[in-house]
């Protein structure tokens, strides 16, 4: 568990698209096996340590007449920024997908002095 002082808790938040290969025929629409897709984020403002990425798929479009298998995360997380990831496997056909992320962590505070 993470512990904030007092005035030094911040969120940031965002959304991306991650990919959208249905219109050039991209791997993600007609392949198969395993297939990853990535987006760097960077935070709106530096955290003092990485913070804690909460990402969430705000957008799905997929062919209905296969498997839907999905793993997504934030990766790489640091304090100016991380990675979101979202990979899927086998004869999965993803066209398009939009992730949400939420990065809560510490902050300076104007009440910090250098020691």
């Amino acid at each position: 568990m993470q512990r904030f002082p007092r005035g030094q808790m911040a969120i940031d938040q965002g959304e991306a698209e991650i990919f959208s290969e249905f219109e050039d025929g991209g791997p993600m629409w007609t392949g198969s096996g395993p297939r990853e897709r990535s987006r760097a984020v960077t935070f709106a403002q530096p955290f003092l340590d990485a913070p804690v990425v909460q990402v969430t798929v705000s957008l799905w479009d997929t062919d209905q007449s296969t498997n839907l298998r999905a793993e997504i995360a934030a990766e790489d997380v640091t304090p100016v920024g991380c990675t979101l990831v979202f990979r899927t496997w086998g004869d999965t056909r993803i066209a398009r997908i939009r992730m949400r992320w939420t990065a809560t962590g510490a902050v300076a505070s104007e009440d910090d002095w250098p020691v």
